[in-house]
């Protein structure tokens, strides 16, 4: 076994360490744009699930079934999402890093532009849900691949000693999706007039989502392959057989560890950042642009809070932030749902405050990508975090929406019980052990 300080990172002896230099630089800044507007891409659809449930089934529909069939749709786009991953992965594992990273962009580019351009329910009838169901259903199948290839690209391209401040950073670039997104969100509702937003505005979005998704793949073309499958392909190190056979029968532990972690990454994102706003909206009755506001402020305190957890992990420990940001969470999301609605003022702050923990997702890519080795690391960071996104987080509005009928503190229970579940497993051995980024280290790798 190697041992060094640095979680994930090659051994000491075996190469000198380094800095981020302008190319990792470059890099960090071309991915985490791309995930940005990748991301803005899957989750517009979450801020505007009013406007579109009204206007793509019948209006005589009791509003909370077009709730509920909106949110199926929604959830229909994570359901898709293992399949994506891995097909994506498994070309990642053999072909490169960098061809699927770019493809997936485009993947998601393309049905977003697509679906501001889609006649309603009033003009083709039930073929109107139908067509926005398909184009979910690629953009699950997109964002299946973006996530995991992200994470792994930049693990493989960053030092060892700023391995979590890369995958941090990357990670606020892609929660940065789901801040322009909220913003944009506010800026159509305070621009137009609910009727002019249900008539024509809703569109405006989706539009520029694939008109600037399409210019990130441009942007992707002067990304480097990484240096870890370079040296992989030089040595015949690429997997020989189907990656996915490798994981199944060799890294079962550390799949389930990773689909656990997932589960609670969920939950933080699913209910605190995206059903947050409409449960605002519906259950206590807060307007639109107020909670769309307060939404954007946690938005942007998650973005922070990435970026902060990443560096700490670096300095601490990986263990240590994960037991302090998950017990955050924990108290933080009660202290929010159970001082609903509040005083405007109230709303913001304890909003902007529970979105600061919910970056503590950063811990799940970084303990996720050193659970595999290189040869099979991207199909098997996409085979556990796409099972259990595909399971949990497609799932969690839907629940949310039954369990809301009998108990409007839903929310606060389901994230609190996850956050619980996030302290335990950081506790567990593989918070703190993972293989070592570059194949020559070999061996497994000590974390703090």
């Amino acid at each position: 076994m190697t041992t060094s300080s640095l979680a994930g990172g090659a051994s000491a002896t075996s190469t000198p360490a380094r800095t981020l230099g302008s190319r990792d630089y470059k890099t960090l800044a071309l991915s985490a744009l791309g995930g940005t507007l990748e991301f803005y891409d899957f989750v517009i659809y979450v801020f505007f699930a009013t406007v579109l449930g009204g206007l793509f089934f019948p209006v005589d529909m009791p509003d909370w079934l077009r709730q509920l069939q909106t949110f199926g749709i929604f959830a229909a786009g994570y359901l898709a999402r293992p399949l994506g991953g891995i097909v994506i992965a498994h070309f990642g594992d053999l072909l490169g890093r960098k061809r699927m990273f770019t493809l997936s962009i485009f993947l998601m580019a393309a049905p977003t532009l697509v679906i501001g351009l889609l006649p309603t329910y009033a003009s083709i009838g039930v073929a109107a849900p139908l067509l926005l169901l398909a184009m979910r259903v690629l953009q699950g199948a997109a964002i299946g691949g973006e996530m995991p290839g992200a994470w792994v690209f930049v693990a493989e391209h960053v030092p060892a000693r700023r391995y979590g401040f890369g995958i941090g950073t990357l990670t606020s670039g892609i929660t940065g999706g789901i801040l322009l997104g909220s913003l944009v969100a506010v800026a159509i509702n305070s621009r137009y007039t609910p009727d002019e937003v249900s008539d024509f505005a809703w569109r405006i979005p989706f539009i520029l989502g694939g008109v600037f998704g399409l210019v990130s793949v441009y942007l992707r073309r002067f990304l480097h392959e990484t240096p870890v499958f370079q040296e992989l392909a030089d040595r015949r190190s690429v997997a020989r057989e189907l990656p996915l056979k490798t994981i199944l029968r060799e890294h079962r532990a550390a799949s389930l560890y990773v689909g656990l972690l997932t589960w609670v990454l969920s939950a933080a994102i699913v209910v605190v950042v995206l059903y947050t706003p409409t449960y605002l909206q519906k259950v206590h009755h807060v307007p639109a642009t107020l909670a769309l506001e307060a939404n954007a402020v946690a938005t942007l305190m998650l973005t922070l809070g990435c970026i902060a957890v990443g560096w700490a992990s670096d300095r601490i420990g990986t263990r240590a932030v994960m037991l302090v940001g998950w017990a955050g969470l924990l108290v933080t999301s009660y202290l929010f749902y159970t001082g609903l609605p509040g005083t405007p003022a109230s709303l913001v702050w304890h909003y902007g405050l529970v979105g600061l923990f919910v970056g503590t997702i950063a811990t799940v890519p970084i303990a996720g990508v050193r659970a595999f080795p290189a040869p099979v690391r991207f199909t098997g960071l996409s085979f556990a975090y796409n099972m259990s996104y595909a399971i949990f987080g497609g799932l969690t509005p839907v629940i949310l929406t039954l369990w809301l009928q009998h108990d409007p503190m839903a929310p606060a229970h389901y994230v609190a019980a996850l956050a619980v579940l996030g302290f335990v497993l950081g506790l567990l051995p593989l918070g703190a052990r993972g293989h070592a980024m570059r194949p020559a280290a070999g061996g497994a790798t000590m974390a703090r």
